[in-house]
């Protein structure tokens, strides 16, 4: 994961959902049209439904971070896992406008505000510790949307990171100061 070295919460932060944001962008586009409604079995979440519950949640909990609970009254989020959109470019839609949502929220940060205290649900935290929250529950989601596009994408799917059988490879190439650690 190439980031750069800072001693900025927020900067890391900001960084950090970038390059979940781009493997759940690379893990989509492998996957065919017809895995984004796919499921692995009933009860199971598809693509496009963890996309739209991500989307949700992005939009409630960033949109007026610093003025308003991050658990909006107009947000319902047993929709979210109710009638997925059909399309990939409906996907694609929603996927980019919860992380724009985001993404305006976090870069009008500073340092400053990382200890405000804001709501989520009328419980108080840190907007770190949301910052926090919002984090590793994007990363939970991603994971899962990662592993789906993986699995009916098959035998077409590309890695995301350093393939299988391959990290001595990736170390002799960092060694000779041809990529990243990172």
């Amino acid at each position: 994961m190439p980031l750069e070295l800072t001693n900025s919460y927020l900067k890391d932060s900001i960084a950090v959902f970038r390059y979940y944001k781009q493997l759940g962008d690379r893990a989509m586009a492998q996957a065919p049209d017809a895995a984004f409604t796919a499921t692995l079995d009933p009860e199971s979440n598809s693509i496009a439904m963890l996309v739209k519950h991500l989307s949700g949640n992005m939009r409630s909990r960033w949109t007026d971070l610093l003025s308003s609970d991050g658990e909006k009254p107009n947000r319902n989020r047993d929709s979210e896992f109710e009638a997925p959109p059909k399309s990939r470019a409906e996907v694609v839609a929603l996927w980019e406008s919860g992380w724009k949502c985001l993404f305006d929220s976090l870069t009008a940060l500073t340092d400053e505000n990382l200890a405000q205290t804001i709501y989520i649900r009328s419980e108080a935290h840190s907007v770190m510790q949301a910052i926090n929250r919002g984090l590793t529950h994007c990363i939970y989601h991603v994971g899962q949307i990662v592993l789906l596009a993986k699995h009916f994408a098959g035998e077409k799917w590309n890695t995301l990171t350093i393939p299988r059988g391959r990290s001595a490879d990736f170390n002799a190439r960092v060694a000779k100061g041809e990529v990243s650690q990172r």
